[in-house]
């Protein structure tokens, strides 16, 4: 499973001999005075609010359209409706003058624990719309999804209680007894409160959730550790991350307490002590807490919460990640480097790669290293980006490595997986980390075709690119008056041929090396530009326990072959409302003559696979791997149909 928004915007001061560090930590959305707690940990890089950046015309913001078509399609009163029954709350009248709403289908139905967790994704994809496109329309309905809520609080009378389900469940989780996550539930309304007030200015969404907090405290101070540590055996999703968060807008040392109430110590203490123990583990809810973790440590500089998260991270990207930036096997870990043992139809949850892009985003902030952008890059445009179906606006649970496999979407009213709600929120904030900055730089990570407003130094920046699919971006700045701002630009680690860079025209001399940024300090005027070209080329990508088998890449992004739409009987859990949930079921019938093997020799990957000329990303096999004619294009592109990621190589 999964969970929550995007992260905080920083004010900025210089300290003397070091490098700028940021002071104050804050929400997206968020204005300084309002902050109660500043960061404590050194910050050395800003993410700017996403309603500084403005997308333009590209993939990422069809995405963000059909996102943010489908939260505005879902009724209020159907998100609300599980809500109103666990208060007493239904509208209608014994006569039936007054047609009761029908709640919704899948993880929302009335009989699963889980019920309500999407209303909160659903409040933080509306505050994610609003600040990204600036559409009233999404503040709202955000407005009357806070207010609806509200009301149910109120009519619970439980202390500030607030869930589409008793306080039973909550009781059977701190007794040990079995039931699925309903703090993990819990952790979506807070996040997506938080959201609401910070995107959508709504102060009703602050009183909520800390109302929710009181009566969190309440119901949790008495408790021992052992009966704390029984508790947290069961999925809490970011419950830390969600109360340190609202710990550094109100000050309120209970909501600093409550945070700390949800450190797990027995996942979390090995990786503080730089220890893979992931085998097993079912790894969204182990990256979530270690976002959570990294909170920790920016607002309170122990360097044990830094020491894990970073672990963790470098940890999982460097020996627990697939090609497209996924990880994991039906949900979990596996033992470290075997990759190629676990090509199956459940690879790659996207909510995993939705929380490790959140956990990327804390350690750029600490420490912007350009390995941190590029891992960002490889996840963003080839799972994240993937994950939606562009024909329906749908969303896939998994990403499948088996090769043969297809994607399985949901469906716009009966399914609502953990993964459609973090889908609500990460098509909805693509702006989040195309730019960072510190008091004075400005840090280019992504070449997404956007419009950055950076007010505080007066200068706008217009990014237009097709990258992609053509290998240069263009960066033209915008300023009433002349601006010094060193521009760093991501040199990837994938571009290996060399970059060329052109300002107003003039090609510069560039001696960094990829893997790195390439800095270019001036005193920039309205409409200079600054000109980037990264040529691309193909190249393996070979799983760590098998280089027999792997999967080809062109620049960023991972190739898949087509193999057709022959079969395509495989339906997701909750796709049909008549038929019982069954989880792991899926069968994806992959035909037994499917070409998945290459006879590539000790050839060169040019010399097997040949790009089509006028279709940019695209390429053919040859006839040297005697499988000749099979076409290979954007793995993100290969909706529909069956595919092949990794191959067999001969």
């Amino acid at each position: 499973m999964a969970f929550l928004p995007t992260y905080f915007k920083y004010s900025l001061v210089a300290v003397a001999g070091l490098l700028p560090v940021l002071a104050h930590a804050q929400y997206p959305g968020e204005t300084q005075e309002k902050t109660a707690v500043a960061v404590r940990a050194p910050i050395k890089a800003a993410s700017f609010d996403l309603a500084d950046v403005r997308l333009l015309p590209g993939p990422f913001k069809d995405n963000l359209d059909r996102e943010g078509q489908w939260l505005l399609s879902l009724p209020v009163d159907r998100l609300l409706y599980s809500f109103w029954v666990n208060a007493g709350l239904l509208p209608g009248q014994p006569d039936g003058a007054v047609k009761t709403p029908k709640p919704l289908g899948g993880w929302e139905a009335l009989n699963i624990d889980l019920r309500g967790h999407s209303t909160g994704h659903v409040l933080s994809g509306l505050a994610f719309q609003y600040a990204s496109t600036g559409n009233p329309v999404f503040k709202v309905k955000s407005d009357s999804l806070v207010s609806g809520l509200a009301e149910v609080q109120q009519a619970l009378k439980q202390g500030g209680y607030l869930s589409a389900f008793p306080q039973s469940l909550i009781d059977r989780n701190i007794a040990g007894t079995k039931v699925w996550a309903p703090w993990y539930t819990l952790h979506k309304l807070f996040a997506g409160l938080t959201d609401a007030y910070w995107q959508t200015h709504n102060p009703q969404a602050l009183a909520v959730e800390k109302d929710m907090a009181g009566w969190a405290y309440k119901k949790l101070a008495p408790l021992s550790q052992a009966q704390l540590a029984v508790m947290l055996t069961n999925e809490f999703g970011g419950m830390n991350d969600a109360f340190y968060n609202l710990y550094a807008i109100t000050g309120n040392p209970e909501h600093l307490k409550l945070a700390q109430m949800f450190y797990h110590q027995a996942v979390i203490q090995p990786l503080e002590n730089g220890r893979d123990q992931l085998d097993s583990l079912h790894a969204n809810t182990l990256i979530a807490k270690i976002v959570g973790e990294a909170r920790a440590y920016e607002l309170t500089d122990d360097p044990k919460d830094k020491a894990a998260a970073t672990f963790f991270w470098n940890d999982v990207v460097q020996h627990h990640t697939y090609a497209h930036g996924g990880n994991s096997d039906k949900e979990h870990f596996f033992k470290p480097d075997q990759l190629g043992a676990h090509l199956t139809g459940y690879t790659g949850e996207t909510c995993n790669t939705y929380n490790m892009l959140k956990l990327t985003r804390h350690l750029f902030t600490w420490s912007p290293e350009a390995k941190y952008a590029d891992y960002y890059e490889q996840a963003l445009y080839n799972h994240i980006l993937g994950q939606q179906d562009p024909k329906t606006g749908m969303s896939s649970y998994f990403s499948p490595m088996l090769p043969g496999a297809y994607r399985l979407y949901s469906t716009p009213t009966e399914s609502f997986w953990c993964c459609v709600g973090t889908g609500f929120e990460s098509h909805s904030k693509y702006g989040e980390a195309i730019y960072y900055h510190d008091d004075k730089d400005l840090y280019v990570n992504l070449f997404i075709p956007s419009e950055l407003t950076w007010q505080e130094r007066g200068v706008k920046v217009v990014q237009r690119t097709r990258y992609p699919e053509e290998a240069t971006t263009r960066l033209t700045i915008e300023t009433q008056k002349p601006v010094a701002m060193p521009l760093h630009l991501r040199y990837p680690a994938w571009a290996t041929n060399g970059v060329m860079l052109k300002v107003n025209g003039k090609t510069v001399a560039v001696r960094q090396q990829p893997g790195s940024y390439i800095t270019v300090a001036r005193q920039w005027k309205n409409g200079d530009q600054v000109e980037l070209t990264y040529p691309m080329s193909l190249r393996v990508v070979p799983t760590p326990d098998n280089p027999q088998k792997a999967a080809f890449a062109y620049g960023p992004i991972v190739l898949a072959g087509e193999m057709g739409t022959a079969g395509l009987t495989g339906t997701a859990p909750y796709h049909d409302p008549t038929q019982p949930y069954q989880y792991y079921t899926y069968d994806y019938h992959v035909p037994a003559d499917l070409v998945h093997t290459l006879a590539t020799g000790r050839g060169q990957v040019t010399d097997w696979l040949k790009p089509v000329p006028g279709q940019p990303l695209t390429f053919t096999t040859t006839a040297a791997t005697k499988a000749p004619g099979i076409r290979l294009v954007p793995y993100y592109k290969a909706q529909r149909e069956r595919y092949v990621v990794y191959w067999d190589l001969k």
